[in-house]
């Protein structure tokens, strides 16, 4: 299995240069508007901005650290469309009961399906 090495890029923030109402901002990316804004026109030293150059390769773009695609299960039918698929790993439905987590653990595991969030 082939790692999925990503690019790195660094984190895009607001910026929060000691004012005093920017404390409830949270740390998330917003283009910048202000007319004289230094993270807008570029100035050096002032942060880095999102752009296209910082996009992965399509073949890595949703990928897991091992190299693994994810595929979202909700049922047995969804599971075994993984069957012969090494390079896919299941995550499971967030409101599968135990029951079913259960079984479809089990059926996992005989068809040597990959699982990211398995019971313990």
């Amino acid at each position: 299995m082939k790692m999925a090495i990503k690019k790195k890029h660094p984190t895009f923030a607001v910026p929060n240069f000691g004012a005093k109402g920017r404390s409830r901002v949270k740390d998330r990316w917003r283009k910048q508007r202000g007319t004289d804004n230094k993270l807008r026109v570029k100035a050096y030293g002032h942060g880095n901005t999102p752009n296209i150059g910082y996009k992965n390769s399509d073949s890595i773009r949703n990928a897991r650290k091992d190299g693994t695609m994810e595929m979202l299960v909700h049922n047995m039918n969804e599971l075994m469309m993984l069957k012969g698929k090494s390079d896919y790993s299941a995550v499971f439905f967030h409101g599968l009961s135990s029951r079913k987590r259960k079984e479809l653990q089990k059926a996992a595991d005989q068809h040597s399906i990959r699982i990211t969030n398995r019971l313990r």
